[in-house]
């Protein structure tokens, strides 16, 4: 038989195809033998271990029970997932979904946690268009978005303090609809029990301690970790004296920016077509 040989180094998805194949021989086990133990088709198995066919979460789940992996096949999955993110990102999700509180300022577009699926889908639609991303990778975004939310809704929530640029709310992402949608959204958050909502208005000038976006994140044992991006990568920063002037900083944006009912009338504002 012609079995074609995969180079786990060329790729996540090598990578995935490769472990799939190795643990299937090691228990002399057939595709169709693996695929009966997984709920799949052997057809699929081998497009799978060949990198043909991109594998899912389910199928990564189910190959970790059926070959008793111990969560190897999810963490490759994860890989394949991750890889087109930026530098840094994969770390700070992590970090992200185990947070008790989340501080976050953004400039420019309204942040991953608060958007709705369709102005995520307008973002990446975007990037596809400029040739950044492809539209596979642009399903991924999205969908990456609405993993992030998800883990939002543990018990408890974390609280979640929000601090946009104005022009994130002014900014046009994909139509009036999508806008529309997206600034209710925003009015929506605000209501939440362990959320706060601020707008840092253009008029707050030199006023604004941060002029790039910020994430600062306590986590379950008190300590305080911070993220930001350039260009090219991100940086989890988890030195405690770096990340307390950020700490501090933030809330000087808070004290600083107008308050949650402020913003929330300025928004709806927007929503109405007033200036």
């Amino acid at each position: 038989m012609n079995i074609k040989e995969l180079d786990p180094e060329s790729s996540p998805q090598a990578a995935f195809g490769a472990l799939l194949r190795t643990s299937r021989l090691e228990r002399s086990w057939t595709q169709d033998e693996l695929g009966d133990r997984m709920g799949y088709s052997s057809t699929h198995l081998s497009s799978v271990e060949t990198g043909r066919k991109m594998p899912t979460l389910r199928l990564a789940r189910r190959a970790d029970a059926a070959l008793e992996a111990g969560g190897a096949f999810e963490r490759e999955w994860r890989e394949i997932r991750h890889g087109t993110l930026l530098e840094g990102f994969p770390e700070f999700l992590d970090v992200e979904s185990k947070a008790v509180e989340i501080r976050l300022y953004e400039v420019g577009v309204v942040p991953g946690l608060l958007q709705t699926s369709e102005y995520a889908a307008a973002l990446a639609e975007s990037a596809v268009k400029r040739g950044a991303i492809t539209p596979e990778q642009a399903g991924e975004r999205v969908a990456l978005v609405a993993e992030r939310q998800a883990a939002l809704l543990r018990t408890p929530p974390p609280m979640v303090f929000a601090t946009l640029d104005e022009g994130c709310i002014r900014r046009p992402v994909g139509g009036p609809g999508v806008m529309e949608g997206q600034l209710a959204h925003l009015a929506a958050f605000a209501e939440l029990p362990n959320t706060v909502l601020q707008i840092a208005t253009f008029d707050m000038g030199v006023r604004r301690p941060f002029d790039l976006p910020l994430y600062v994140l306590t986590m379950p044992d008190r300590t305080v970790l911070s993220y930001a991006e350039s260009a090219h990568q991100g940086h989890l920063e988890r030195e405690s004296t770096f990340v307390l002037p950020m700490l501090t900083a933030y809330h000087q944006l808070q004290a600083e920016a107008p308050s949650q009912a402020a913003s929330v009338a300025m928004i709806n504002q927007l929503r109405k077509g007033t200036p």
